[in-house]
């Protein structure tokens, strides 16, 4: 579909914000990937969903994994949590293979891997607290007053804790997804994954959440795989920086952090684009500059 002058400059001007990648700058780290996935495919039956996957999460990196409802993000992020298992090829999460692994192993692996659900998982008869400690009193040693400690530390940190004593029921759908942030990051984990984290949410609440994953990368030093089909979502956490500051903390525009996020576009259980958002932007594709039309905003 060709796209309309409104699109166009959409991506112009998007394109103008966002800084050419340096050609000298590396995608990868030197250190061992967190995530790994070497030729793998995955298929329900008949319906193939993911057709011969490669692809490396450095540490302390963060990658965006695009694509429309229905692409495969879903069940790349159930594959990296081992709810999944693939048909071919191999799945190492933080060093171990996966694919293979034991039920009983991959319960201790998933203890460092935190998940943001689309549908938020929450539990309506506990409260905030008590959703957000609820691994920590599952699956740790820590005493009630430790779990306690650190559900107030991060719900402090997203704003949060005025909802602490509260039941899901009695806040916010925006608020219900940001307990959900702040019940993946609670255990503190190695990776955490956020599966379309804005979905069904107004632009202003979503915003708060991707606020939330920018403090994430750039206070907490997470590694993170961020699938969504909202690519307003995913260009504003690639321009935005976490600073601290003596009021608090505060998400400012920065552009140059683009050149830093790595894109990569699912289409019919490929990734038909992999690289920096400028290239992404600039791109001739005909598919990738469809998707840009029908998911950027038109400003």
């Amino acid at each position: 579909m060709p796209a309309t002058t409104a699109g166009a400059e959409a991506t112009r001007r998007m394109s103008d914000t966002i800084e050419a990648p340096d050609a000298s700058a590396s995608l990868a780290s030197p250190e061992s990937p967190i995530v790994t996935f070497d030729h793998v495919s995955f298929a329900f039956d008949d319906q193939v969903v993911l057709r011969d996957v490669s692809f490396t999460v450095p540490k302390g990196s963060m990658r965006f994994v695009l694509g429309p409802s229905g692409s495969g993000k879903s069940v790349l992020l159930k594959l990296v949590l081992g709810l999944l298992r693939p048909d071919s090829g191999t799945i190492a999460v933080h060093g171990r293979r996966i694919d293979d692994m034991s039920e009983q192993d991959l319960l201790r692996e998933r203890a460092d891997i935190g998940m943001v659900f689309q549908e938020n998982a929450l539990f309506d008869s506990l409260t905030v607290a008590e959703n957000v400690g609820y691994r920590l009193y599952e699956a740790t040693t820590m005493s009630n007053l430790e779990v306690r400690e650190r559900v107030e530390e991060v719900l402090g940190f997203l704003g949060l804790s005025e909802c602490i004593d509260r039941k899901p029921t009695e806040i916010s759908g925006g608020q219900r997804r940001r307990v959900a942030v702040a019940r993946a990051m609670a255990s503190r984990p190695g990776l955490l994954l956020f599966d379309d984290p804005t979905t069904g949410l107004d632009p202003i609440t979503a915003i708060s959440v991707d606020d939330e994953i920018v403090m994430l990368r750039d206070l907490e030093q997470v590694t993170a795989i961020v699938a969504t089909h909202q690519m307003r979502d995913a260009f504003y956490i690639a321009t935005h920086e976490a600073i601290r500051t003596k009021d608090g903390i505060d998400v400012v525009p920065a552009e140059s952090k683009a050149t830093h996020a790595e894109f990569m576009v699912l289409h019919e259980g490929r990734f038909v684009f992999e690289g920096r958002a400028a290239d992404l932007l600039a791109s001739e594709d005909a598919y990738l500059k469809e998707f840009l039309f029908k998911t950027l905003p038109p400003w």
